[in-house]
């Protein structure tokens, strides 16, 4: 294998980093259903900001003086001042801009950010027997926003371009533009900062809490935000932050059969990737562990591969249309309707082939919303039934991630309890659409759509619509099959595996965090309160059928030993896929400690097996003396002797005796003093090689005399000690044979029905409270808001154009509200009381227990 060494870099400002050493992108895998591979994924990574920077309200800044810059030392980032001086207070994330090889990293005590050059070296390449080295740049920069953000920030997030930083806590969002600067002070910047959705997160931190934010992978202008009031809102960074630009309030359950209170609790999002309408989809998670999904959402403005959407629109036309069944053109005419109004160059089909990318344009159907598909169902491999959205982890689920692994699209979600639950979509995603539920439009002066407001049910029907639609088609034929495709059903989840990282139990549920391995596909790490592992997946069912008897392999890349796992241990984690094939992981602990991990390869190590048996000793020694060569080992070649018989008759004094003894005399020369002097020069040759190993045996020898001289003084100790666990031991048997004789040993332990009512007792005090207490508030948040806007439309000056009622809806009454809030308190007041029984029924069961 050849290695490319990179030249050394000279010494550069921070502010020109040092060339970028990009990885080859992966291939992009096939469909499950097409044989003809997906577009390359990085066609549709093209900012979408360009369009739209001419309608940008974003005020010019001056031009800030040139800098004079300082010749750059490079360190390890280990040993970076960013994070040596900061006293140990850590937290706040951190974030990796690829493109220009930078790493953020949020400062809690200057409440401002990092932004550090960082170079990777192949110390291999240089024969110093290290390892590749992560560099960083020293002086770093600076970046504090303009404003006082008025809250601890928790997480910070990079856009594709690396222009925008998001800076979000519990229930405040912040935009940092890092490339619009206010002032400088040396290596400090101060940056233009704005902040996200203020009408909606107060900034007295009461109400809505933020549960995610991340951006969209094919936009570098759009951002998602997911609150606590199970609402998924889609905001435009170049257009408006105060108003979203696709707002989506989720219905997981209808009204009226809420069995549990996590089950409109959101916790967490992840987008689709690049396979057929997964680019198109939002997954979100509820805390109950049910996962839902939304598509289409597609960001307006936004660039996809002209090819992939052509790809898209032929499998409408060719399995959708053509079909005998209703249902099936019903939503194969709805799937081409917003294709084509979304990319209205599939209509015209140019024929140059010059164009490789379609912009999205803004539409929403007037009179349907999107349906919010799920809760996803499990399928069991073997009889092909649904095992329903129940799961045997424990706990309540605190992160979830979506993995496109060649042509299987993979669902992990992380339990408080500290498993993990892989699953795989066993059908394609596609969209789907409620009838008569009308669309919210917001129009500007143009009458083009600005921003566009919806409800998205979940279907009820759905789930049972797919029991019976998979026992009706089993054993049908390949046409019935891929009509089932478009039948508006959600499709079911296959189960991979449970992985358990055994973390110690605690009260509240552990923090976990999931990241994503950007070479290797079937790879993911999981970040807890003991430490970082790895789980590496073998069976997939689309990519890898043969593997279906190998489960996912855990190894664990640090340990703390920490008890304590409901706090993160790594606030602040990335990943970096450098030039030479390795990913390098860099993780910022709560202490403000930088470790860097190398991870070679995509293969896992292998444990070093011995085997004492497999090797004789004569094998052994052929290794030890493999020094020598095997002719002076094997002697010299004996001479060819006549027979004694004509020997005996020749006289030393004759002629033909002389003649004879002096043959002999050559012969013996040739055979043995050759050899001799061999053997002297092999000797010479090697003195210094038997030398070295000669005093290296006596150093092992000196070594194993101090650890048995160690032995024998601890030999004393260790006999004391086992004395003494003998007395331990048997004072520990008599204490057991007193509380024998106790009146509550012969007590009877709790019954299976008592069991599961306590079981039941835990998960409401764990569980349900919380989000029960949570949806109060945000339900209270969203009353004071709307009850506030209803005043100001009252007055005629805090009413929206887009916002006032429609004809023919009634706008709701002082009376309704009054009853809204009274329905509330009553809410509030059977909560309280549930709260005093259920610490009756604890009290009454600790009497029962004692």
């Amino acid at each position: 294998m050849t290695r490319i060494t990179a030249p050394e870099l000279s010494p550069s400002p921070p502010d020109s980093p040092p060339p970028v050493r990009r990885s080859p992108a992966p291939a992009t895998p096939p469909s499950r259903r097409r044989h003809s591979p997906s577009p390359s994924p990085s066609l549709a990574l093209t900012p979408s900001s360009a369009s739209t920077s001419a309608t940008s309200s974003r005020p010019k800044t001056r031009p800030s003086p040139k800098r004079k810059y300082s010749p750059a030392q490079w360190v390890p980032i280990s040993s970076h001042p960013a994070f040596a001086q900061r006293g140990g207070q850590g937290g706040g994330g951190a974030a990796w801009d690829a493109a220009a090889s930078r790493l953020f990293v949020w400062d809690p005590s200057t409440r401002g950010v990092h932004r550090i050059s960082v170079r990777i070296r192949d110390a291999e390449a240089e024969k110093d027997g290290e390892e590749v080295t992560v560099e960083a740049a020293v002086p770093s920069e600076m970046l504090m926003p303009e404003i006082d953000l008025g809250y601890e920030v928790t997480h910070i997030t990079l856009n594709t371009d690396g222009s925008s930083l998001l800076l979000a806590g519990s229930h405040n969002i912040n935009v940092l533009y890092v490339h619009e600067r206010v002032s400088e002070d040396g290596d400090t910047i101060i940056c233009r900062t704005a902040p996200v959705a203020s009408h909606i997160l107060p900034r007295n931190n009461d109400g809505i809490e933020v549960m995610q934010t991340s951006w969209h992978p094919f936009s570098s202008s759009h951002f998602g935000v997911l609150t606590s009031d199970a609402v998924f809102r889609l905001f435009d960074l170049s257009n408006d932050l105060v108003q979203p630009e696709q707002e989506f309030y989720l219905q997981p359950i209808l009204p009226g059969r809420c069995q549990n209170a996590s089950s409109i609790c959101p916790v967490a999002f992840s987008y689709g990737s690049d396979h057929l309408w997964d680019r198109f989809s939002v997954f979100i998670l509820f805390s109950d562990g049910s996962i839902f999904v939304l598509c289409p959402v597609v960001p307006f403005g936004s660039d996809y591969s002209k090819r992939y959407i052509e790809e898209l629109y032929e499998d409408v036309n060719t399995f959708g249309l053509k079909s005998l069944n209703p249902n099936v053109v019903t939503n194969s005419h709805l799937a081409i309707a917003w294709l084509e109004a979304t990319f209205p160059e599939l209509l015209r089909q140019s024929a140059d082939g010059s164009t490789l990318m379609l912009r999205a344009r803004p539409y929403a159907p007037v009179d349907d919303s999107l349906t919010l598909q799920g809760p996803l169902c499990r399928v069991c491999e073997e009889n092909n039934e649904l095992e329903g959205k129940g799961s045997s982890c424990d706990g309540k689920a605190v992160g979830f991630v979506y993995s496109s692994v060649g042509k299987d699209s993979v669902l992990v979600t992380a339990w408080g309890s500290g498993q993990l639950q892989i699953d795989a979509l066993a059908d394609e995603i596609q969209p789907q659409w409620s009838i008569g539920v009308p669309t919210c439009l917001n129009f500007n002066s143009n009458r083009h759509i600005k921003s566009v407001a919806m409800k998205c049910d979940s279907n009820p029907q759905d789930s049972l619509a797919l029991r019976s639609h998979r026992t009706s088609s089993t054993g049908s034929n390949v046409k019935s099959n891929t009509e089932a495709v478009w039948m508006g059903h959600t499709p079911p989840l296959l189960r991979l595996s449970i992985v358990d990282l055994a973390l110690p139990k605690t009260p509240n549920s552990s923090s976990l965090s999931l990241f994503l391995d950007p070479l290797v596909p079937e790879r993911f790490y999981c970040a807890h309160g003991g430490g970082l592992d790895m789980v590496t997946l073998h069976f997939l069912p689309f990519s890898y059928p043969e593997m279906a008897s190998t489960p996912p392999s855990v190894h664990p890349v640090l340990t703390t030993g920490n008890s304590d796992t409901t706090s993160p241990f790594l606030p602040g984690f990335v990943t970096i896929a450098d030039a030479y094939g390795h990913v390098q992981l860099v993780g910022i602990t709560h202490t403000a400690e930088c470790f860097v991990v190398e991870m070679k390869g995509w293969k896992e190590p292998t444990p070093l097996q011995l085997d004492i048996h497999s090797k004789s000793i004569k094998d052994v020694e052929s290794v030890t003396t493999g020094m020598i060569s095997k002719e002076l080992i094997a002697g010299p070649d004996p001479p060819i002797l006549p027979s004694s018989s004509g020997l005996r008759s020749l006289t030393p004094d004759s002629i033909e005796g002389k003649s004879t003894l002096h043959h002999y005399i050559k012969v013996f020369h040739e055979h043995y003093v050759e050899y001799g002097h061999k053997v002297f020069i092999e000797l010479k040759e090697h003195g210094d090689y038997v030398k070295t190993e000669i005093e290296d045996k006596q150093k092992r020898l000196q070594a194993v005399k101090q650890s048995l001289l160690s032995i024998e003084t601890k030999d004393h100790e260790l006999n004391k000690r086992i004395d003494r666990a003998s007395k331990v031991y048997d004072l520990l048997e008599k204490r057991i044979e007193s509380f024998k004789m106790l009146p509550a040993a012969n007590k009877k332990p709790l019954s299976q029905a008592e069991l599961e009512f306590k079981s039941q007792l835990d998960r409401f005090a764990n569980v349900e409270l919380d989000a029960l207490r949570s949806s109060i508030a945000a339900l209270s948040a969203r009353m004071r808001r709307f009850a506030h806007m209803s005043l100001g439309g009252a007055a005629g000056t805090g009413m929206a154009p887009w916002q006032a009622p429609k004809a023919g809806r009634s706008h709701v009454t002082e009376s309704q509200m009054s009853l809204m809030k009274s329905s509330l308190e009553r809410l509030s007041l059977i909560n309280e009381e549930n709260n005093l029984k259920l610490r009756l029924i604890e009290t009454e069961l600790k009497n029962k227990e004692q």
